[in-house]
């Protein structure tokens, strides 16, 4: 059976599409802010960038260490979208009011909330938070948000963005197989925690790429000095928002594709999208 059979997924395929392909974060923080992000950019000292792409790595790893393993693993219960924004909204305003000097406090905060948000969502669409393939989406909607400079102008929408790590971590998942094969079952269960944790790190390192450029972005914005503590919220309440919808598409997707296998609903969501609908700015 394929998805267009099932009125209700066929729905909710449509909502996942509606969801990932809304404009990127750069262009509601510049709505949000009134003024192209791009200008703002320009403005930061050129060690900035550098400073903030180290900060979201590390961000990203604790995390990813701290938000996934802190909720109860039951599948299906119903996600609190509300609360995780709330928490958003006061680290926001802290980095807001004190700039820089914040970003190394406010970052890994506010990466965990909003990390343990996706995680909450993928809970509730019915996976199973102590596999290894849930930590790994988890991680991936953080490169939802934006283009890394490397990437080709045509390589844009979701597909194209899971592509880039969907293909490294198959390669490490086959590795990591043979090598287990070759151990004794106590050996093998060590063996398959140690290199899965040293292959979230190397995910966690490509996806910071994309997320770097965003929260660059973001701390730009909230570096403006008219902007400070409040407008520092609402941009945190914005990025929550975004990426717990970036989750909710992703994880719907994924069920999906549990049902009705990859290609079939890659092809669903081609048709429902459109070549020149939803292209992100």
């Amino acid at each position: 059976m394929k998805i267009k059979d099932n009125a209700k997924d066929y729905a909710d395929l449509k909502k996942a599409v509606e969801l990932l392909e809304t404009p990127s974060i750069t262009a509601q923080i510049s709505n949000l802010i009134g003024s192209p992000i791009e200008f703002v950019v320009a403005k930061l000292p050129k060690f900035a960038s550098k400073k903030i792409n180290g900060i979201v790595v590390a961000a990203l790893n604790k995390s990813a260490s701290a938000a996934l393993w802190s909720l109860d693993n039951e599948p299906g219960r119903t996600s609190s979208t509300k609360t995780n924004k709330l928490y958003a909204a006061i680290s926001g305003a802290a980095g807001g009011a004190f700039g820089f000097l914040a970003l190394g406090i406010e970052l890994p905060i506010t990466t965990t909330i909003m990390m343990r948000a996706v995680a909450d969502i993928a809970r509730s669409e019915g996976f199973d938070l102590d596999d290894f393939d849930t930590k790994q989406a988890c991680i991936e909607v953080f490169a939802l948000g934006g283009n890394s400079t490397s990437d080709d102008a045509a390589d844009t929408g979701y597909y194209a963005v899971r592509s880039f790590t969907t293909q490294t971590m198959r390669h490490l998942s086959k590795e990591l197989a043979e090598l287990a094969a070759k151990q004794t079952t106590k050996n093998a269960q060590k063996l398959v925690a140690e290199q899965s944790g040293k292959w979230l790190a190397s995910l966690i390192e490509k996806v910071a790429a994309r997320f770097g450029v965003v929260v660059t972005e973001k701390f730009a914005a909230q570096a403006v000095p008219v902007v400070g503590a409040v407008t520092g919220a609402s941009i945190n309440l914005l990025f929550t928002d975004f990426y717990q919808d970036m989750a909710r598409g992703h994880f719907i997707v994924k069920r999906l594709e549990r049902i009705y296998g990859f290609d079939d609903v890659k092809i669903a969501y081609k048709q429902i999208r459109k070549p020149d609908r939803g292209a992100r700015a």
